[in-house]
């Protein structure tokens, strides 16, 4: 898919952009197509030195199927080239953050309480249904491989030797080495 986009270039905090058509798959600063133009953020507004676009061949790849990002998109408006972008919706962003806490805690004190509710119902009726179950087949579980092992191992017990025997033993086989 053939995307009209920005290509970064420049120095450390000095950044310039080209304004390129490329394979949406390709590196953002690796191989394009063709150079459209170029941006410069840094430039106030008002002067002509900020961007310099190819009008023509903006609308030639738009007719070959090439979509604008939306960062070129916003450009291209703004220089008049395709209708402007439906802004998005952040109405919190240019408010300061003190305030936006504040904005942002009315409106979930408004909103909440009845989503909380409503997910509370659903959390205790899940809880209730779901929990009795799994608790009755882990008590089970746990009672079965009790019975299980516990009767394996006073076997092995039993035909193994005690732990003194072997040592009684062992002492009575070095004792003898001694005597000879």
């Amino acid at each position: 898919m053939l995307k009209i986009r920005l290509s970064m270039g420049g120095a450390k905090k000095r950044p310039v952009y080209k304004i390129v058509v490329a394979d949406s798959r390709f590196p953002r600063d690796g191989r394009f197509i063709e150079k459209l133009g170029f941006f410069n953020p840094l430039v106030p507004k008002n002067k002509k030195d900020r961007m310099k676009i190819e009008i023509e061949r903006v609308k030639h790849w738009i007719k070959q199927g090439a979509k604008p990002t939306t960062r070129v998109a916003r450009i291209l408006g703004e220089a008049e080239i395709i209708a402007m972008p439906v802004p998005g919706n952040n109405p919190l962003k240019a408010v300061p953050k003190k305030d936006r806490k504040k904005i942002e805690k009315d409106n979930k004190k408004e909103v909440e309480p009845k989503k909380v509710e409503e997910k509370k119902d659903q959390k205790i009726a899940e809880k209730k249904e779901v929990e009795p179950k799994k608790v009755e087949e882990k008590k089970d579980q746990k009672i079965a491989e009790k019975k299980e092992v516990e009767p394996k191992k006073v076997e092995e017990k039993k035909d193994q030797p005690k732990a003194e025997t072997v040592n009684k033993n062992l002492k009575a086989d070095k004792s003898e080495g001694e005597k000879k």
